[in-house]
């Protein structure tokens, strides 16, 4: 327990007898001695001895620790954190591909994990409405990071499969997943089954702004074939206009919802911030300590990512598996391990609301915030990302975005709706496994080509 009872421990009173103000202290550092071990430096994340000595020199190498520790114990998934160092080596000494991309695929998973803490921390001292925006600003940090690198690579295809992989993944795979296992453990008696319940408001105004982003996709997607049809040589161009326009026209859409969630109509999500709020920290850092934190990580996965993508097309040679594929299934994993866990575990405990929020929130902010960011970045440095996904990848796209619409505008869940997210998530991505690899390379190779 905290160094607190320690105190409380004793009921000798100093100034009762005589002793001075130090000599109390000197007292209180005697009845910490039991916590000056090897594991309370170590793994106790509520003290670390040194923190009160009166040498500067020595409280700030004690704090400097603490928040390393508390750092480092955050997640199970910390463990991983020793990839980190091996991944940067084998990328800097040009091991083989393969070895590159899996060591820096498994570094990022815990710089995830650890990105998402220190934001939480320092969200949580800078009040509801900031913390709110800080968490939407670097709630896919990893993601942003990851597919910057890419474009900055000429990798198209694996940017925009990316960005679908990580709506599918939260809307399929996550929000599937919290349904079949927190339905199955609320399930009820047999005969008698229950269901669990979340806020129908906010699912279906989450859901209205995801058919608005699929939208997005059809109208550039539906544009490029009617040009093709017609054989005009400047669809490509059109297409740039087209996506470049919608992009700002999402990201002004996106702005409206934070200000919408955060302030005009928080009353709606307050159920779901309780929830939030009642969840248990144990250990925190400060705000100052949480910056420095995000500052450090960020920068060790962009040099992750760099390696991650630079591999990317070695691998698709050797392995013969699609680009597609790595951006659609592998690298939102690699993103959203942290957040996945979550989910799940508050579905577990019947809070559903907060699931949900964790779930779709993501969804949407990948949607309106980071792809049209992207397609803006694309057009700052050059490159003709777009919002005209392959038809095969837009498809998909819209149809799950229907079939959540329908599974959560009731505002209950259940187990077989989980199920049957996770089993359209499956058939997507059977689906993209089998694409061959060059299947979505032309058209992209060819409005790389046209654009200037």
């Amino acid at each position: 327990m905290s160094h607190r009872s320690y105190r409380n421990a004793d009921e000798h009173t100093p100034l009762i007898n005589g002793e001075s103000a130090s000599s109390a202290q000197a007292g209180n550092h005697t009845q910490h001695q039991p916590k000056t071990g090897l594991r309370t430096f170590l793994l106790d994340t509520q003290y670390t001895p040194g923190n009160d000595s009166e040498s500067i020199a020595v409280r700030g190498a004690a704090y400097t620790w603490h928040v390393t520790k508390v750092t480092l114990l955050s997640g199970y998934v910390n463990f991983l954190l020793v990839m980190v160092p091996i991944g940067i080596v084998a990328g800097a000494l040009n091991w083989n591909p393969t070895a590159v991309f899996t060591i820096n695929f498994f570094a990022i998973i815990p710089l995830a994990a650890v990105l998402s803490f220190a934001t939480e921390m320092l969200a949580s001292k800078l009040g509801q409405a900031m913390g709110g925006l800080l968490n939407a600003t670097f709630g896919n940090a990893v993601e942003l990071i990851v597919s910057i690198v890419a474009l900055k690579d000429g990798q198209i295809v694996v940017v925009q499969s990316s960005m679908l992989g990580s709506i599918l993944s939260n809307l399929l795979l996550v929000m599937g997943m919290c349904f079949l296992f927190g339905g199955l453990v609320h399930r009820g008696t047999n005969g008698d089954g229950r269901e669990q319940s979340f806020s129908a408001a906010v699912a279906q105004t989450t859901c209205s702004l995801m058919t608005l982003s699929s939208a997005s996709l059809v109208i550039p997607a539906a544009l490029y074939a009617v040009l093709s049809q017609n054989g005009s040589q400047d669809k490509n161009s059109s297409i740039l206009i087209l996506s470049r326009g919608t992009a700002i026209v999402l990201l002004l859409l996106y702005v409206m919802y934070l200000v919408f969630q955060l302030r005009t109509h928080s009353n709606l999500f307050d159920e779901e911030t309780q929830q939030e709020g009642d969840a248990e920290e144990e250990a925190s850092i400060g705000p100052v300590a949480a910056a420095i934190v995000l500052v450090v990580v960020t920068v060790l996965v962009a040099i992750c990512a760099e390696y991650l993508v630079g591999s990317i097309d070695d691998i698709v040679e050797s392995a013969n598996i699609s680009k597609a594929f790595i951006g659609l299934i592998l690298i939102p994993i690699v993103g959203n391990a942290a957040e996945h866990v979550t989910a799940v575990v508050v579905a577990l405990r019947d809070k559903m609301d907060l699931a949900m929020a964790v779930a779709i929130g993501s969804s949407i902010q990948i949607a309106l915030g980071v792809t049209p960011f992207l397609v803006i970045v694309g057009w700052i440095i050059g490159q003709p990302m777009s919002l005209h996904f392959e038809t095969f990848q837009t498809v998909a796209f819209a149809v799950s975005v229907l079939v959540v619409t329908y599974t959560v505008q009731d505002g209950k869940s259940n187990y077989l709706e989980g199920a049957m997210l996770l089993g359209l998530y499956l058939i997507i991505a059977v689906a993209f496994y089998a694409t061959p690899s060059d299947a979505f390379d032309g058209s992209f190779a060819q409005l790389l080509g046209n654009s200037s």
